[in-house]
This record gives structure tokens, C-alpha cells and sequence, in this order.
């Protein structure tokens, strides 16, 4: 079974919310997996800016994190049959989203320093200049900690993305890692670290 059209993700496509008059995502793998393809594009609408922030939030980069969230529903298309049913959707979709995004950032340069990090990816950030003063300064709050995830190195980052974002166990954390949960939480340990050394000294600009 194959999706006859690649479903594009949007990252600024609001999610809609689930009502009582829209089908439940059960009903919809029921169709899905029943043979009827068409469904489907009810899941990407309906989690699709919820797996791409959960991309862009390690991967830094909307257009990368764009194509690894279609990629991610691609994957689990091709994967339904294997969910389990009575457990919620989004984190199995955010899951796929982030083992892609470990993936690219393992082929990607380790190189770049923080100050190279945190130049490129301030510029891919949103701009708040039109929002009224409380929601910028509620953005600007928001924008200096997205800066400093994204200048943390990969391995920090993913750990700061799973357990503060997607919210989960170190057990969880550390069979997604391939790592041991103790490892796991040495890790998170010197993330947190990092991270707040980083919020510190842009505080101090």
C-alpha cells in the first residue's frame, strides 16, 4: 500500500483541533488500514505542526525539518499496522519525526562553534516585531530559549527534546539513544548545564 500523494508538510499550518463531529484517529487507521488511503491526510493535518516543531527543534533548519516531518508520515504510513492502538498518536509520530532528525544530524559537520550555531539558526527564527508588547516580550522570552537549544551540541539537544518536549521516560529516552538510562542521564545532566550557562550569558547582552 503506498500513498498516491506525498502528504507536504506546512510548518505554518495551524493543527485543528479534534471535535466530536471529526473522526478519532482509530477511526481513521480503521479506514486506513482497511484499505482506503485517503484518511490519512486527516492525521497530517492534524499532528502536522506538532511533528515538524518536534524536527525543527533539534534539526534547527525549517526546510529540513519540513521534509523530515513528511518523511516521518511517510514512514508511519508505511508503518501503521504496527501501532498500537490503545496509545496516543502524537508521540509515536514525534518519535518517528526525531529518530530522522538523529539520523541527520549524525551526517551533519560537529564542527560549528556556539557563536556559529546561534548565528544561523537567530535568522531562521520568526519575526514578533508586529505582535503587541506582551506577546513580544513573551516571544523574545521564547526565542532565547530556541536559540539556545539549538546551540547546544546534537547529542544534548536530543536529550533536551525528549525529556523536556516530548515528555519522555529515561527508559524511553534511552531506547530511542541507544544508550543506557544512566548514560541518559548524565547526558541530560550536562544538557541542563549547558543549557542554562547559555541562557545566562544572553541574559547578560
Amino acid at each position: 500500500m503506498t500513498i498516491a500523494t506525498k502528504p507536504r508538510v506546512q510548518a505554518t499550518v495551524q493543527t485543528p483541533a479534534q471535535t466530536t463531529d471529526q473522526p478519532t484517529d482509530a477511526a481513521i487507521i480503521e479506514q486506513v488500514l482497511a484499505g482506503d488511503s485517503a484518511p490519512f491526510r486527516l492525521l497530517v493535518e492534524r499532528y502536522q505542526r506538532a511533528v515538524f516543531n518536534a524536527s525543527y527543534r533539534l534539526v534547527g533548519d525549517h526546510h529540513q525539518a519540513a521534509d523530515i516531518a513528511q518523511e516521518a508520515f511517510v514512514r508511519a504510513y508505511r508503518s501503521l499496522h504496527t501501532f498500537r492502538r490503545d496509545a496516543p498518536l502524537a508521540p509515536w509520530l514525534c518519535r518517528i519525526a526525531i529518530n530522522l532528525s538523529l539520523n541527520w544530524l549524525k551526517r551533519q559537520r560537529p564542527e560549528l562553534s556556539l557563536e556559529e550555531r546561534l548565528e544561523k539558526h537567530a535568522l531562521e527564527l520568526p519575526d514578533l516585531s508586529d505582535e503587541p508588547q506582551r506577546r513580544l516580550l513573551q516571544g523574545e522570552r521564547q526565542q532565547s530559549v530556541r536559540e539556545a537549544v539549538l546551540a547546544l551540541p546534537p547529542d544534548q539537544r536530543a536529550v533536551i527534546e525528549l525529556r523536556h518536549f516530548q515528555e519522555l521516560s529515561y527508559q524511553e529516552m534511552a531506547q530511542i539513544l541507544g544508550i543506557s538510562v544512566s548514560n541518559v542521564k548524565v547526558r541530560l545532566f550536562r544538557a541542563r548545564k549547558h543549557l542554562r550557562q547559555i541562557l545566562e550569558g544572553v541574559g547578560e547582552r
